[in-house]
C-alpha cells in the first residue's frame, strides 16, 4: 500500500476521559492547515518461550505509540489547546503547571489505486517539543514547527486507531465531523 501524501488534518480534545464502564466523548474537531507530515511509531513488546531448544510459542503487546507532527504553521491557539496552555490578550501563556489534555487526531492520504485512506488516532497527549531556529542564510530554508506525544489504547474499548479505505469521497464530511464513528 503505498501512500501518496498527507492533507486535512484535525484534532478534538477528549471532554469525558473512558473508564472502563464510560466511553470517551470528544469536543468538535478542528482543522491545523498544512500538515507536513506525520511520523507515527507504535511500540510493540514481544516474547518468545523457548522450551526442547526451540520456540514454543510467541506473544506481543501493544505499548505506547509515539507520534510526531511537521505542520507548515501551527497557530498558537491550537498549541495552546494541545498542550494545556492557556491565552490571554493574543499571548500563549505556558506554565509548569500546565498539562495537556488527551486528544484525537485525524488525517488523510491518498492511495496508489486512487482510494483514500482515513485515519484517527484515539486517544493521545502532545508534551512540549525542542525548537530549532535558524537564521536566515544565502537561501531560504523553511523551519516547520514540530510537536510530539505519546498515543495509547483507550481504557473502554482497548481501540488505539480506526482506519478506512474508500473511493467513496463523501465519507470525508462524516469521518471529520466527530472522532465517533
Amino acid at each position: 500500500m503505498a501512500l501518496i501524501g498527507l492533507r486535512n488534518f484535525y484534532y478534538a480534545t477528549m471532554t469525558t476521559e473512558d473508564t472502563a464502564t464510560t466511553a470517551a466523548t470528544y469536543g468538535t474537531p478542528k482543522r491545523i492547515v498544512g500538515i507536513n507530515s506525520i511520523d507515527i511509531n507504535p511500540t510493540v513488546n514481544k516474547a518468545t518461550l523457548y522450551g526442547d531448544d526451540s520456540a514454543l510459542a510467541t506473544a506481543s503487546s501493544l505499548g505506547e505509540i509515539e507520534v510526531t507532527l511537521d505542520i507548515a504553521d501551527l497557530p498558537i491557539e491550537d498549541l495552546a489547546a494541545l498542550l494545556g496552555h492557556t491565552i490571554s490578550d493574543g499571548v500563549m501563556v505556558s506554565k509548569g503547571s500546565d498539562s495537556a489534555p488527551y486528544v484525537a487526531i485525524m488525517f488523510e492520504s491518498e492511495k496508489h489505486n486512487g482510494e483514500i485512506r482515513y485515519v484517527k488516532l484515539l486517544k493521545g497527549k502532545f508534551s512540549e517539543s525542542q525548537e530549532t531556529i535558524n537564521t536566515r542564510g544565502d537561501s531560504i530554508e523553511y523551519q516547520v514547527p514540530q510537536i510530539t506525544g505519546t498515543f495509547v489504547s483507550r481504557t473502554n474499548d482497548s481501540a488505539w486507531k480506526h482506519t478506512r479505505d474508500t473511493t467513496n469521497t463523501s465519507v470525508a464530511t462524516a469521518w471529520y465531523a466527530s472522532v465517533d464513528m
